[in-house]
C-alpha cells in the first residue's frame, strides 16, 4: 500500500525535521534510479560494487542477529529502501511493517514482493520511521536509516523506537573512523544545501559517546548494546548495533560493551 505513515514522531527536533526532508528530496528524486539499480542485480560501477557487497553483509549481520522464527511477531523495517530485508523477515515469518521516507523506494519494493512467496505479510509505506501510527513491535531493524543523523538525533531515534518495542533494536550508525571523520571534515569546507545533488552528509559517531548517552538515558533504563560489529567493503563501512530490552528477555549473558 502506498499510505502515508500519519503523523510524525512527536516532539522532532528542528535538525531532525530539516535532515529528514532532505534525505526525503534527495533519495526519492535524485537517487532514485541509483538505489533501485543497486538494490538488484543491475551491473554497477566498481565503486558500487563494493558498496552493493558491504551492505549485503551487513544486512546477513543484522537478520542473524534476529530468531530465525518470526511467526506471531510484528517487525518494523525502519527505512526499508526497496524492501530487500522486509521480504527475508517475511519468509521468517514476520508481519512486516516497512517504511521508508522514498515513496519511490517503497513502490519498488511492492514490485519485488510482488514475485515472492512468504509465510508473512509485508505492508509497504512511505513516511517517518518514527510515526507512533505505526504501532508497536517486537522488533526493529534499522539498517543506515541513521547514519545521517548527529548524535542527538540518534538518540531521539533509539528512545522513540524503544518506547514502542518489547524485544529488540538491530540498527546501524557510520562509526568514528580517521577516514570518516577526515572525510566528514573535507565535506564541512564545501557548503551543503538542500539545493545540491548530494546526499546529505554522513554523520560519523563515536561507540564511546553514544553508549554513554544510552546508559544515560531514562527513556532506555530496560535497554542495553548486546552485540556490535563493523562491516568494512572499501567504499563501505556501517557498524553494527543490537539493543536489548532486558525487561522481556531471558539472556543473562548480555554485557554492556564500550569502545572509542
Amino acid at each position: 500500500m502506498h499510505a502515508a505513515a500519519g503523523a510524525a514522531a512527536e516532539s522532532l527536533s528542528a535538525s531532525y525535521a530539516e535532515r529528514r526532508s532532505w534525505l526525503t528530496e534527495y533519495f526519492d528524486r535524485t537517487a532514485s534510479d541509483g538505489w533501485k539499480a543497486l538494490t538488484s542485480d543491475a551491473p554497477v560501477s566498481r565503486i558500487r560494487a563494493t558498496v552493493r557487497a558491504g551492505r549485503a553483509n551487513m544486512r546477513e549481520t543484522l537478520l542473524s542477529w534476529l530468531p530465525q522464527d518470526l511467526s506471531g511477531t510484528r517487525v518494523l523495517d525502519a527505512g526499508c529502501g526497496t524492501g530487500t530485508a522486509s521480504i527475508e523477515l517475511a519468509r521468517r515469518g514476520a508481519e512486516v511493517v516497512a517504511i521508508d521516507l522514498a515513496q519511490s523506494a517503497v513502490e519498488v519494493g511492492e514490485e519485488r514482493q510482488a514475485q515472492e512467496k512468504f509465510a508473512g505479510t509485508i505492508h509497504f509505506c512511505s513516511g517517518d520511521m518514527l510515526s507512533p501510527d505505526l504501532g508497536e513491535f517486537d522488533h526493529v531493524f534499522a539498517m543506515d536509516s541513521l547514519i545521517h543523523y548527529q548524535l542527538d538525533d540518534v538518540m531521539h531515534a533509539v528512545t522513540s523506537l524503544a518506547s514502542r518495542t518489547r524485544g529488540s533494536i538491530v540498527a546501524t550508525y557510520a562509526p568514528s573512523t580517521p577516514l570518516l571523520e577526515v572525510m566528514h571534515a573535507v565535506g564541512r569546507l564545501v557548503p551543503q544545501t538542500r539545493h545540491t545533488n548530494r546526499a546529505p552528509a554522513i554523520e560519523p559517531l563515536r561507540q564511546r559517546l553514544l553508549y554513554e548517552a544510552i546508559a544515560e538515558s531514562r527513556a532506555l533504563t530496560d535497554w542495553i548494546p548486546a552485540r556490535t560489529t563493523r562491516v568494512q567493503s572499501v567504499f563501505y563501512i556501517s557498524q553494527a548495533l543490537e539493543l536489548v530490552n532486558t525487561a522481556t528477555s531471558d539472556d543473562d549473558d548480555m554485557v554492556l560493551g564500550v569502545g572509542a
